[in-house]
Protein backbone atom coordinates (compact mmCIF):
# COMPACT_ATOMS: atom_id res chain seq x y z
CA UNK A 1 0.00 0.00 0.00
CA UNK A 2 1.50 3.58 -1.13
CA UNK A 3 2.32 6.47 1.79
CA UNK A 4 -0.63 8.67 0.15
CA UNK A 5 -3.21 5.81 0.60
CA UNK A 6 -2.06 5.56 3.93
CA UNK A 7 -2.32 9.01 4.68
CA UNK A 8 -5.61 9.28 2.91
CA UNK A 9 -7.11 6.30 4.65
CA UNK A 10 -6.12 7.86 8.05
CA UNK A 11 -7.97 11.24 7.27
CA UNK A 12 -10.20 9.51 6.09
CA UNK A 13 -11.03 7.24 9.27
CA UNK A 14 -10.74 11.06 11.27
CA UNK A 15 -13.14 12.86 9.66
CA UNK A 16 -15.42 10.54 9.90
CA UNK A 17 -14.61 9.97 13.57
CA UNK A 18 -14.93 13.81 13.66
CA UNK A 19 -18.13 13.73 11.88
CA UNK A 20 -19.77 11.20 14.23
CA UNK A 21 -18.49 13.21 17.07
CA UNK A 22 -20.22 16.34 15.82
CA UNK A 23 -22.23 17.68 18.40
CA UNK A 24 -25.04 19.42 16.25
CA UNK A 25 -26.95 16.49 14.04
CA UNK A 26 -26.31 18.26 10.72
CA UNK A 27 -23.16 16.44 9.00
CA UNK A 28 -20.86 19.26 7.72
CA UNK A 29 -20.93 20.25 4.04
CA UNK A 30 -19.18 18.46 1.62
CA UNK A 31 -17.04 21.62 0.73
CA UNK A 32 -16.27 21.64 4.22
CA UNK A 33 -14.90 18.11 4.66
CA UNK A 34 -12.84 18.00 1.44
CA UNK A 35 -11.56 21.65 2.44
CA UNK A 36 -10.22 19.57 6.05
CA UNK A 37 -9.25 16.60 3.94
CA UNK A 38 -7.32 18.63 1.60
CA UNK A 39 -5.58 20.72 4.29
CA UNK A 40 -4.38 17.88 6.51
CA UNK A 41 -2.60 15.73 4.07
CA UNK A 42 -0.83 19.10 2.42
CA UNK A 43 0.02 19.94 5.88
CA UNK A 44 1.68 15.98 6.66
CA UNK A 45 3.59 15.66 3.32
CA UNK A 46 5.06 19.42 3.72
CA UNK A 47 6.11 18.06 7.44
CA UNK A 48 7.54 15.02 6.27
CA UNK A 49 9.39 16.79 3.60
CA UNK A 50 11.07 19.33 5.21
CA UNK A 51 11.90 16.63 8.20
CA UNK A 52 13.68 14.13 5.86
CA UNK A 53 15.59 17.16 4.11
CA UNK A 54 16.92 18.28 7.20
CA UNK A 55 17.47 14.54 8.12
CA UNK A 56 19.36 14.02 4.77
CA UNK A 57 21.51 17.07 4.43
CA UNK A 58 22.54 17.70 8.32
CA UNK A 59 25.21 15.68 8.39
CA UNK A 60 26.87 17.30 5.77
CA UNK A 61 29.02 20.18 8.03
CA UNK A 62 27.57 22.95 5.35
CA UNK A 63 25.37 25.50 7.40
CA UNK A 64 24.69 27.49 4.26
CA UNK A 65 21.68 24.09 3.76
CA UNK A 66 20.60 24.26 7.46
CA UNK A 67 19.50 28.12 6.90
CA UNK A 68 18.05 27.32 4.38
CA UNK A 69 16.45 24.66 6.05
CA UNK A 70 15.57 27.16 8.54
CA UNK A 71 13.67 29.39 6.22
CA UNK A 72 11.93 26.70 4.83
CA UNK A 73 11.10 25.59 8.51
CA UNK A 74 9.81 28.79 8.82
CA UNK A 75 7.55 28.82 5.77
CA UNK A 76 5.93 25.68 6.99
CA UNK A 77 5.16 26.61 10.34
CA UNK A 78 3.27 29.83 9.26
CA UNK A 79 1.77 27.67 6.64
CA UNK A 80 0.52 25.28 9.34
CA UNK A 81 -0.90 28.18 10.83
CA UNK A 82 -2.45 29.89 8.15
CA UNK A 83 -4.11 26.50 7.45
CA UNK A 84 -5.32 26.29 10.99
CA UNK A 85 -6.66 29.59 10.60
CA UNK A 86 -8.99 28.98 7.38
CA UNK A 87 -10.07 25.77 8.91
CA UNK A 88 -10.79 27.93 11.95
CA UNK A 89 -12.55 30.79 9.90
CA UNK A 90 -14.66 27.62 7.81
CA UNK A 91 -15.62 26.25 11.14
CA UNK A 92 -16.96 29.76 12.40
CA UNK A 93 -18.97 30.61 9.26
CA UNK A 94 -20.03 27.23 9.09
CA UNK A 95 -21.10 27.55 12.68
CA UNK A 96 -22.89 31.24 11.97
CA UNK A 97 -24.77 29.71 8.92
CA UNK A 98 -26.16 26.36 10.98
CA UNK A 99 -26.35 28.75 14.26
CA UNK A 100 -24.63 26.40 16.23
CA UNK A 101 -22.60 27.70 18.97
CA UNK A 102 -20.77 24.91 19.07
CA UNK A 103 -18.95 25.34 16.02
CA UNK A 104 -18.71 28.80 16.38
CA UNK A 105 -16.43 28.53 19.60
CA UNK A 106 -14.26 25.51 17.79
CA UNK A 107 -14.06 27.74 14.95
CA UNK A 108 -12.85 30.83 16.93
CA UNK A 109 -10.41 28.67 19.21
CA UNK A 110 -8.68 27.12 15.62
CA UNK A 111 -8.08 30.51 14.16
CA UNK A 112 -6.85 31.65 17.75
CA UNK A 113 -4.35 28.94 17.34
CA UNK A 114 -3.80 29.09 13.68
CA UNK A 115 -2.54 32.84 14.55
CA UNK A 116 -0.69 31.59 17.19
CA UNK A 117 1.05 28.76 15.21
CA UNK A 118 1.89 31.64 12.01
CA UNK A 119 3.43 34.14 14.96
CA UNK A 120 5.48 31.34 16.27
CA UNK A 121 6.74 30.86 12.88
CA UNK A 122 7.72 34.51 12.49
CA UNK A 123 8.99 35.25 15.55
CA UNK A 124 10.86 32.15 17.16
CA UNK A 125 11.88 29.72 14.72
CA UNK A 126 14.27 32.43 12.96
CA UNK A 127 15.97 32.41 16.39
CA UNK A 128 17.18 28.83 15.79
CA UNK A 129 19.73 30.19 13.19
CA UNK A 130 21.67 31.84 16.60
CA UNK A 131 21.79 28.46 18.01
CA UNK A 132 24.31 27.43 15.99
CA UNK A 133 27.62 28.82 15.69
CA UNK A 134 28.89 30.16 11.83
Amino acid sequence: MSLFKKINEGVNSLAIKAIAAAPSSKPQSKTARKAKRILSVVTAFSVMSVISCITAFAAGGDMSFFTSAIDTLQIVVILIGGGVGVWGVINLLEGYGNDNPGAKSQGMKQLMAGVGVALVGVSLVPLIKDMFPA
